[in-house]
């Protein structure tokens, strides 16, 4: 039997059935920063990323509000599909939804 909340709407503590806190609801923004953490993280593929985009690190701190800063690491895996299948795994997602969210970035 399920119980009733009349006041369910008012609450402000999620419901597991409410929750849209899953890969499926990240943004492209934040999927970027996620796959950029996942591109720093290995410092052969940290080198080979800024020297391919052209950034320094001191330019992509600052361009972390610029969605085409943000597209980089997303743009970086698409072209090479050995890390984008690794990131999509690395960060529970597809790497469909990793090109989606280039190409979003990137509009």
């Amino acid at each position: 039997m399920r119980a009733h909340y009349p006041d369910r709407e008012a609450s402000t503590i999620p419901h597991a059935a409410d929750d849209t806190s899953g890969p499926a609801a990240l943004t492209a923004s934040t999927l970027a920063l996620a796959a950029l953490g996942w591109v720093l993280e290995d410092g052969d593929r940290a080198e080979r990323f800024l020297s391919l985009t052209g950034l320094d690190p001191d330019a992509l701190r600052a361009g972390l509000g610029d969605p085409v800063v943000l597209a980089s690491p997303l743009e970086f895996l698409a072209n090479h599909e050995p890390d984008l299948i690794r990131a999509a795994e690395a960060l529970a997602v597809t790497p469909e939804e990793l090109i989606a969210a280039y190409k979003e970035l990137s509009r």
